[in-house]
């Protein structure tokens, strides 16, 4: 009995298909399939990665920008011609950054918030997300598309009608207007469309499979939908938290107490005497704002990457 690995050399030596030499396979083709197939001239990988590393110039020097004017003095920020390193590094802005401001108190609450905030969308994302997905209803499409009109709505637009609504609620400056409207606002409508998106993807025959061993919907979305679904939610996980790290708008709307503030509203509160913006210090306090961004998305990039690509190509 011939093996399906013995079948296929048969099928690519059909007669007739190739040459004498190589039946069933092009010259070219058995070439390119050789030990140096994908060799390329050295003198074009250098002219690729000089090409990427122009290209990346643009993206990468508002970073380095940022970090090195952090250790300059504020005379050498603004000098010309600008410098790409300091001529004496100083620490003295990032130990300001924490005297003139409750940096540290500040930093707690953006964290706090954000976890908060991405840990609620997840949930809630993946609860909606798998509803609409696999549960059949009666106008089941028409609320899905009411759902997505939120994405249409700027936070612009509904900033005064919430403000009222916390205000006669008593949580004006305080932090539960952010835990709530960012939690069941614009985030979570995206990530419960990514979600969606996710879960149409599984086939039925998973579901008719668990439904014979006696799990039933909860069950189902817990044990087999949700550990699936890793990808997909490492991707609204980056999403949400970085939405939520840097709101600027509702943060200054509805809290007024420094000790509350989030970073992105207290890095516009490093000001001199007379008013002006300490350079340094605000850049000092920026450098040390974007650390958790890029662990959170060193640490997940790969599932990040993924989840991108399974709710969007295959959706």
């Amino acid at each position: 009995m011939r093996t399906e690995s013995n079948s296929a050399p048969a099928v690519a030596l059909a007669p007739g298909t190739g040459g004498a030499n190589s039946p069933g396979i092009a010259p070219g083709a058995a070439r390119s399939r050789g030990p140096g197939a994908n060799h390329t001239p050295r003198w074009r990988k250098i002219v690729f990665f000089a090409a990427l590393s122009l290209l990346a110039i643009p993206f990468v020097m508002p970073t380095w920008w940022m970090i090195t004017s952090s250790l300059k003095p504020v005379s050498e920020i603004f000098a010309f011609p600008p410098s790409l390193w300091p001529t004496e590094a100083t620490f003295a802005a990032y130990a300001d950054a924490f005297t003139l401001q409750p940096f540290v108190r500040q930093y707690f609450n953006s964290v706090y918030i954000a976890a908060f905030v991405t840990l609620g969308t997840m949930l809630i994302s993946a609860m909606a997300g798998y509803a609409f997905a696999r549960i059949k209803f009666r106008g089941q499409n028409v609320l899905f598309l009411v759902v997505l009109i939120g994405l249409l709505i700027p936070s612009e637009v509904t900033i005064v009608p919430l403000f009222q609504m916390f205000n006669s609620w008593g949580m004006v400056d305080t932090h539960w207007p952010l835990l709530l409207a960012t939690t069941f606002g614009a985030p979570s409508v995206l990530a419960t469309f990514i979600m969606r998106q996710f879960f149409i993807t599984l086939p039925v025959e998973l579901e008719e499979a668990a439904r014979l061993d006696g799990l039933g919907r909860w069950r189902i979305w817990r044990l087999i939908a949700m550990p699936l679904a890793r990808t997909a939610m490492a991707a609204v996980a980056i999403f949400t938290f970085q939405h939520v790290w840097n709101l600027y708008l509702e943060p200054t709307v509805f809290l007024q107490t420094p000790e509350l503030f989030t970073l992105p509203q207290a890095l516009t509160r490093y000001t001199d005497a007379y008013g002006g913006a300490m350079w340094n210090v605000q850049l000092a306090a920026a450098t040390m704002t974007v650390i958790p961004v890029l662990v959170i998305f060193a640490l997940a990039q790969r599932q990040f990457i993924e989840g991108l690509a399974q709710t969007g190509l295959k959706g």
